[in-house]
């Protein structure tokens, strides 16, 4: 029997992020139960980021540029199967788990997560080339102070808050300037969400899992 890939399952535009750029540090967290939902997400098989060959050759341009300037890319998300959004989006209407509120989204019901552009019902990250990081100085091997954590759902983590220090604001603006001059569109509420600009795949939202066994035959 002949098996059709479907555009969907079909990972043949994507690599393995740390093979293209090596310096990278990774926290997958939706492979992790450190997430707003406090479980694995459906569909991260490993903790590993993958991302279209477009992206991961933007993301190298980025990686040198911040290299210069003393600091590391750090990622958190960067692939996300639309099942991993599915089990987003079944959690806030039937879940009535809460337990991670008072890390992730203190000043908010479940709900407002979605009504509030935090979680979408469709993600760019399924698309393959948007990513989620922050920044590690390479002196002292800690990440910039941001201001507020990956993953806050709260006016804090808009990039443009001036409820920050001026310090936390300008670390913010290093980011997100070398994510802009090497292709990137920032997004209004979240300091660290980036899309590239001229993605390959604008339309399609992939579902194959997050793991290196599907991307090195």
């Amino acid at each position: 029997m002949v098996h059709i890939k479907t555009p969907e399952l079909d990972p043949s535009g994507f690599v393995v992020l740390a093979d293209y750029v090596p310096g990278i540090i990774q926290e997958i967290r939706y492979y992790s139960t450190y997430n707003f939902i406090g479980d694995r997400i459906d569909g991260y098989e490993e903790p590993c980021a993958l991302s279209t060959i477009e992206m991961a050759r933007a993301l190298k341009s980025a990686a040198n540029e911040l290299n210069v300037k003393g600091c590391r890319m750090k990622i958190f998300d960067t692939y996300r199967p639309a099942r991993a959004v599915k089990h987003f989006v079944l959690w806030g209407i039937e879940d009535q788990d809460i337990r991670m509120k008072p890390y992730f989204y203190p000043e908010l019901v479940k709900q407002e997560l979605f009504q509030k552009g935090y979680i979408a019902s469709k993600s760019t990250h399924s698309r393959g080339s948007t990513v989620d990081l922050t920044l590690l100085d390479m002196r002292t091997g800690k990440e910039l102070d941001m201001g507020s954590p990956f993953d806050l759902f709260s006016e804090l983590s808009h990039p443009d808050s001036r409820a920050v220090t001026e310090e936390q604001y300008q670390n913010r603006m290093l980011l997100q300037k070398t994510m802009v001059r090497n292709g990137f569109k920032p997004i209004d509420c979240e300091w660290w969400h980036f899309t590239l600009e001229d993605e390959p795949f604008p339309d399609t939202y992939f579902d194959f899992p997050v793991s290196s066994k599907y991307l090195r035959k």
